[in-house]
């Protein structure tokens, strides 16, 4: 009754039914029992997968990580960048204060030079 109404699968015998990758049914002696067999080569995919899984998520957050510390870097950086420049505008201010205030004195003694020039050339021209 039950074997001629199910193509290809025979709970008694000679054909294995395979419902998924893995399982396959076997014949037994006693009609009312029906043995499953799972194979040990498909059985470690589903723990496989969710090792994987966990690899995966590992991944991401190291992935976020990196990323969060390459962030916390970057701003490090620019904070040591505009540290040196603001040094580096205080050095120049004061080598352009510095070097004015000299060119001012320049300026200040060629005046002085000019005006005794002129002194002495008027002395000299009164004789």
């Amino acid at each position: 009754m039950a074997s001629s109404s199910h193509k290809g699968s025979s709970y008694y015998g000679a054909v294995p039914f395979r419902s998924r990758e893995g399982l396959s049914t076997r014949p037994v002696t006693n009609s009312d029992e029906i043995q499953l067999h799972i194979d040990p080569m498909h059985a470690d995919l589903d723990d496989e997968i969710n090792g994987l899984r966990k690899q995966v998520k590992q991944l991401k957050n190291v992935a976020s990580e990196i990323e969060s510390e390459a962030k916390n870097q970057n701003d490090l950086i620019n904070q040591l960048q505009m540290a040196l420049l603001k040094n580096n505008m205080r050095k120049l201010n004061k080598s352009i204060i510095q070097s004015g205030s000299n060119h001012v004195l320049h300026v200040v003694l060629f005046a002085l030079f000019c005006v005794f020039m002129v002194y002495i050339w008027l002395k000299v021209s009164r004789r």
